[in-house]
């Protein structure tokens, strides 16, 4: 079969490649790919930034973002055609006390393992492999909208712990802003609209398709600074990882606010020292906390969330469709993308 491979660490080993067929050992479910989606993650793994092969070899099956159809169920209760996401993250197997009770994302020894990060093979290929444990069915009249599954988990996580730690007092939180309108910022969005929050969102581009997504939402679209906006959020989802971002988000939020990053930037980026950023927080009681990846309870709540949104709206957030062998095309950024997926198969 074809499958996209990288050799980690190593920039420019990108390859469409014949590789064997799923091992038996990651899982007793065959699927047949019908899409995987394309993220900023992928490119930096391609560009040799971090990712992880499997113990014993040197290249690893890109691709996190899946969405199959069940080929062989094995003895798993599944059926033939269903449609399938694969979740990404497995437990560590000597696990520490969150993986041990199925809080995978909240991992504390970095024992973990990922599918297509670190040390497993991805979905980026004809047919991948998984355990029944790890797979979540997907309403097939979503057809290859159900590839949106796994981003929508990142900011259904972010929505539950910003409500969980929301109840450490009375809050009343009213008004949302979401920094940077890129897939996650709009699923984080479409998540703020159907709480019934009033939802603004923030971007650097005033054309292309951004601002009508966000106005068909019944949400805010603004440009430039966060201060010029004339209010003062009480949740920030912040979905960049600029730091400029970061500081402007911690300086407005209104007090008591939360600040959910989900964005990872530079790690070299130089700005504002750490202690503002600090005595900001503790002044206004602030929580400023990070988000990522998710267990399988945040899948079904990301699935609940795409099954109640507009298909019409959810179909604008794919700008661009590549094949198989035109990875290396959709790991090169646009300007006008939101979302490019791959297309393996028809659904």
């Amino acid at each position: 079969m074809r499958g996209v491979t990288v050799q980690p660490g190593a920039a420019g080993s990108l390859r469409v490649e014949d590789v064997p067929e799923p091992d038996p050992a990651l899982g007793s479910v065959l699927v047949e790919a019908l899409a995987v989606g394309i993220c900023g993650t992928d490119a930096e793994i391609a560009e040799g930034g971090y990712g992880w092969a499997s113990p014993g070899r040197d290249r690893l099956i890109l691709g996190h973002e899946s969405l199959g159809r069940v080929i062989d169920p094995g003895p798993s209760g599944f059926e033939v055609g269903e449609h399938v996401v694969g979740i990404v993250r497995r437990p560590d197997p000597r696990p520490c006390p969150n993986c041990a009770v199925g809080e995978w994302d909240m991992c504390s020894n970095g024992g973990y393992t990922e599918r297509g990060i670190k040390q497993v093979d991805g979905f980026m290929a004809e047919r991948w492999r998984i355990e029944p444990e790890y797979a979540v069915r997907v309403d097939p009249r979503l057809g290859v909208l159900g590839v949106l599954l796994e981003p929508t988990t990142v900011v259904a996580k972010a929505w539950e712990h910003i409500a969980a730690i929301g109840r450490r007092t009375f809050w009343d939180p009213r008004t949302v802003l979401v920094v940077g309108a890129g897939p996650i910022g709009l699923l984080g969005a479409l998540g703020a609209v159907q709480a019934g929050a009033e939802v603004h969102v923030l971007d650097r581009v005033d054309t292309g398709p951004k601002p009508a997504l966000v106005e068909q939402l019944g949400a805010s679209y603004h440009t430039g600074a966060i201060g010029d906006l004339g209010f003062r959020p009480d949740i920030v989802l912040e979905c960049t990882g600029v730091l400029d971002l970061i500081q402007q988000a911690v300086a407005c939020v209104s007090p008591g606010g939360i600040v959910c990053l989900t964005g990872v930037g530079s790690p070299d980026a130089a700005g504002e020292p750490l202690a503002a950023l600090a005595t900001r927080a503790v002044l206004g009681n602030l929580v400023v906390f990070g988000s990522v990846n998710a267990n399988r309870r945040h899948y079904y709540k990301a699935a609940k969330a795409l099954a109640a949104a507009d298909r019409g709206w959810l179909e604008q957030l794919i700008t661009r469709r590549v094949g198989l062998d035109d990875a290396r095309a959709g790991l090169q950024r646009a300007p006008e993308d939101i979302k490019v997926i791959m297309e393996v198969a028809q659904p």
